[in-house]
């Protein structure tokens, strides 16, 4: 059985249940997201094994939630403001949604998806990040802005094989707007994208991160924060994981700098 909790600044850990969580194998709560605030988003499975999303506000008091039709519900990530992004399924196909602080529930597709929407994160702005996948089961990344303008996305290198499972995944997007994310080459290596506002692609890989052929192998970075660090994990050539931190180059210019002298000193 799967308990949440909560880990505050001072170390001290509280555990929660969300209200009818299953207490079979596999079946309880997982937290996924909290904001600054404190407020938890996350799913329960019950003990028909049904998922529900919930909301964990900072006082402990847990709603539990659903998009009219689902079956599944996955809340995945939350932003300061409250608003929470995830998928539903509903017995056809996989959606996304968004569920407003006051608890309007707003549900999207992207064009092209065949086999599913997947969101994955929501900046402050309300900004979403995730996947779609295409009837050739190959992925590609979308960006849904806060006017609900959705922006598709492939990252440079990003395999294309049908039936594959191959191609662009992003995770996170910071309060600039940079996306962070990985991608599956078509050699089923994972490498790591930070997509820029504008659009522009930075891809990297974790040192010593694999790249053997078919291994899925690689870096598989999942968030970044507002000074641009990025975290994730990475796969080694012997299948073994592990975590690392990305820190922005920092650039620095001297111009006129001159040093006085003082008959004070």
């Amino acid at each position: 059985m799967r308990h949440g909790y909560v880990r505050s600044s001072k170390g001290d850990f509280t555990t929660f249940d969300a209200p009818g969580a299953g207490t079979g194998a596999g079946q309880g709560t997982r937290a996924y997201s909290i904001n600054p605030a404190g407020t938890i988003a996350g799913y329960a499975q019950d003990a028909s094994d049904v998922v529900h999303g919930f909301l964990r506000a900072p006082d402990g008091t847990i709603t539990g939630f659903d998009p009219t039709g689902a079956l599944f519900t996955f809340p995945l990530a939350i932003n300061p403001a409250g608003a929470i992004t995830g998928q539903y399924c509903d017995g056809t196909n996989c959606r996304g949604f968004l569920r407003a602080p006051d608890g309007t529930m707003t549900t999207f597709d992207v064009s092209g998806d065949v086999n599913g929407t997947y969101p994955y994160g929501i900046n402050p702005a309300g900004a979403i990040v995730g996947n779609y996948i295409d009837a050739s089961d190959v992925v590609h990344g979308f960006l849904r802005a806060p006017d609900d303008t959705i922006t598709t996305f492939d990252a440079p290198g990003a395999g294309t094989v049908t039936d594959s499972g191959q191609g662009t995944t992003p995770y996170g997007i910071n309060p600039a707007g940079a996306i962070v994310g990985y991608y599956i080459d078509a050699s089923n290596v994972y490498h790591g994208f930070l997509r820029a506002r504008d659009g522009n692609f930075t891809t990297f890989d974790a040192p010593g991160a694999g790249n053997a052929t078919d291994s899925y192998q690689g870096t598989l970075p999942t968030a970044d924060n507002p000074s641009g660090k990025i975290t994730g994990s990475y796969v080694d050539p012997g299948n073994l994981q592990h975590g690392f931190l990305r820190t922005p180059k920092i650039r620095r210019r001297l111009t006129g700098l001159r040093h006085r002298h003082s008959s004070r000193w």
